[in-house]
């Protein structure tokens, strides 16, 4: 028995866009107002691009398997190894920077907040390009004929 798949709601796809952006640009302005030097902002602003672009490939990964299009045991592994080693550079940074607790905190829940968006944004823009070919393949089936 297959699952159905509903398709994203505009309030989820729209919300998912929002969170991605609140935390992502949260993240950076935080680090553009830091009073750190330049290799450290370099340093948190690497991570977050790594964590940005191993979150969206892990699911992209999964999505694959799930989908039966093939994935190599390498890659799925590397997708999870990238994701386990943004997490634990920030976590590395964090712990040995001289922030406040809250800077801390902060920079935390904008980091993580920025990955679990960047899978749901993947995960509509995916299911809503699957939703959109199977449109286009209706459009694209004959008219049944019709018999009086």
């Amino acid at each position: 028995m297959k699952p159905t798949m509903q398709k994203p709601t505009g309030a989820f796809v729209g919300a998912s866009w929002i969170a991605l952006m609140v935390g992502t640009l949260g993240f950076i302005t935080g680090l553009w107002n830091a009073e750190m030097q330049l290799n450290e902002k370099g340093y948190y602003f690497t991570v977050l691009i790594l964590g940005l672009f191993s979150s969206v490939s892990l699911q992209k990964a999964v999505r694959d398997r799930l989908e039966g299009v093939p994935v190599t045991g390498l890659y799925f592994s590397l997708a999870w190894i990238a994701v386990g080693a943004s997490i634990t550079l920030l976590v590395i940074g964090l712990w040995n920077a001289s922030f406040t607790q809250s800077e801390k905190g902060f920079y935390a829940i904008a980091y993580l907040m920025s990955l679990y968006a960047a899978v749901a944004v993947q995960k509509n823009v995916r299911d809503l390009a699957l939703f959109k070919e199977e449109d286009m393949a209706h459009e694209q089936e004959p008219a049944p004929d019709a018999k009086t």
